[in-house]
């Protein structure tokens, strides 16, 4: 079995008082640089204290967690889960028994921590699997198939094996992930048999780069190859594929269903790139446009992510509260915001389900949630705490994914604009009635200030991330997402929304040509910026990161 990556981090900062406060004033012979020491000493005291007060600390919780699992990625060998679990409930219990002390936020950071610990090595026991150590050139298979995904050029589905045949017989696997022939995968929740070539999960491409074998091992894959010859579809073992099996054939049909509607209307990568936003199925895009979207820093709108949940959580929000305000008595009597929150939390919860459900998607129906749920208890819904109480839910549900490119970008560009939000926003906009800035925003130039900002933001925050990942940068990732978001915002994924809507009446077809308008005009974008000199030199260097 592989190990995990490593993501060590310690910060230390110098606590002395020396020089005390007031003993360098102006005119005096101390250095200038020296004079502003006590001033800032005396800040980060006050900030301290401001953090540790009731109701500011829980932001920093998740962060205290998050270091304790970065810590376990770091550890040399496998710890033992019963001692990291002991550990935790101790250091939990004496946080509770000092909550009336002053070192209670340290109590509760580190036991924040010893619970981040124990909580990645107890995740990484439950999905203990076998792994294959080296490559096995004919072996006999025969399983469910659990996931499909069609991709450009080959197909590859999830086998959860049930029986496993070779000639040295030393590994048994519990699902290996394989390659087919364009249009020969099989079915969802089909048993078959074949002849396969499996090799080991791929090792990181450089040390420290991204590790491949981590995010198979956690999602239960011991290996990966590609069939050999024909695959058979036989009759069903007595002991069937159980309720998950059924339902996950139930949701591959669905999502079938959604394409087969799509393509009667949509070709090439206008079908590819509708089908992404609403099932999640991204591998059909060609190279060139896919090239295109990560050069010009569009590439996040192809990952269904919190953008996406956002987007249909509000179009869903919004909508139904405009349908409920028509009804006078229901505004007067009735908490039709909170029906409103609710109506967009299903709607946000189907979409999960559509797009397969991945960690990345599970991290933004978290977000979304728990913003939702806010509103519907009566609480400011964008808030560092919301964000708090997210990450704390996708941590301890995956912990897996911190060390995750997606888990790290996206938090980071949600923090942004979070801060942006609460801090940036009303100082931009606190004036006058009557003054220019007012006059502006009747002119929509408030909006378009809000989008730039939110573009540049995001964008500055996700660069560090970016640049150490995937080893480039975007220079004009702004200028493309001011330009094509409002288009993608306001017509691609309300469209898709309304044609989801209108398939069982067999009136979508004008919802997917309204769809496919909007994405031309995203792809025109993605091929103008991905044009201008150097858009990601970094990016010709180290090749498509697709």
């Amino acid at each position: 079995m592989a190990e995990p990556g490593r993501v060590p981090g310690r910060t230390q900062g110098y606590a002395g008082t020396w020089p005390p406060r007031g003993a360098v004033r102006a005119g005096s012979f101390a250095p200038p640089g020296l004079s502003a020491w006590p001033s800032l000493l005396e800040k980060l005291r006050t900030w301290i204290r401001a953090e540790a007060g009731a109701g500011r600390l829980l932001p920093w919780v998740p962060i205290a967690f998050g270091t304790g699992i970065a810590f376990y990625f770091a550890a040399d060998h496998e710890p033992v889960v019963p001692v990291t679990a002991v550990a935790a409930i101790v250091f939990c219990a004496v946080a509770v028994l000092l909550r009336r002390q002053k070192v209670f936020p340290i109590a509760v950071m580190i036991a924040a921590m010893a619970a981040g610990f124990a909580v990645a090595t107890w995740k990484t026991a439950r999905v203990a699997h076998g792994v294959l150590a080296r490559p096995m050139y004919s072996v006999s298979l025969s399983g469910f198939v659990e996931t499909r995904d069609i991709r450009e050029r080959t197909d590859r589905f999830v086998l959860r094996v049930a029986q496993m045949e070779s000639p040295r017989g030393e590994t048994k696997l519990e699902r290996v992930r394989l390659s087919v022939r364009k249009g020969t995968a099989p079915a969802v929740g089909s048993f078959v048999e074949l002849k396969a070539r499996l090799q080991p999960p791929l090792a990181p491409l450089r040390p420290g780069s991204y590790d491949f074998g981590r995010d198979m091992y956690y999602a239960g894959i011991g290996a990966s190859g590609f069939a050999m010859g024909a695959i058979k579809t036989v009759e069903q073992p007595p002991v069937g594929g159980g309720l998950s099996l059924r339902y996950a054939a139930f949701m591959q049909g669905l999502r079938d269903a959604i394409d087969a509607r799509i393509r009667a209307t949509l070709d090439g990568d206008q079908r590819a790139i509708a089908t992404a936003l609403l099932t999640g199925r991204r591998d059909a895009i060609s190279g060139p446009v896919n090239d295109a979207m990560f050069i010009s820093g569009l590439g996040h709108v192809l990952s269904i992510s919190g953008y996406h949940m956002a987007v249909v959580a509000g179009v869903v929000f919004f909508a139904v509260r405009a349908l409920l305000a028509l009804i006078p008595a229901l505004t007067v009597s009735f908490p039709i915001k909170k029906w409103s929150a609710a109506a967009a939390l299903a709607a946000a919860a189907f979409y999960l389900l559509l797009s397969g459900a991945e960690v990345a998607t599970q991290r933004s129906f978290f977000m979304t949630a728990v913003v939702l749920i806010a509103v519907m208890v009566d609480r400011r819904a964008v808030t560092f705490r919301t964000l708090a109480v997210a990450a704390m839910i996708v941590l301890a549900i995956a912990p897996e994914s911190l060390v995750h490119p997606s888990f790290q970008m996206s938090f980071a560009a949600t923090l942004g604009l979070v801060a942006l939000v609460q801090i940036g926003m009303p100082r931009l906009f606190a004036s006058p009635d009557n003054s220019a800035t007012a006059r502006v925003a009747l002119w929509g130039g408030r909006e378009i200030m809000t989008l730039a900002l939110a573009s540049l933001v995001a964008g500055l925050a996700t660069t560090p991330y970016a640049a150490f990942h995937f080893h480039r940068v975007t220079p004009y990732g702004v200028v493309a997402n001011l330009a094509a978001m409002p288009v993608v915002s306001a017509v691609v994924m309300p469209a898709g929304l309304l044609g989801l809507l209108a398939m069982p009446f067999g009136l979508d077809g004008v919802f997917w040509r309204i769809m496919g308008g909007g994405i031309d005009w995203m792809i025109v974008v993605t091929q103008w910026v991905a044009a201008f000199p150097a858009p990601s030199a970094a990016w010709r260097r180290s090749g498509s990161a697709r």
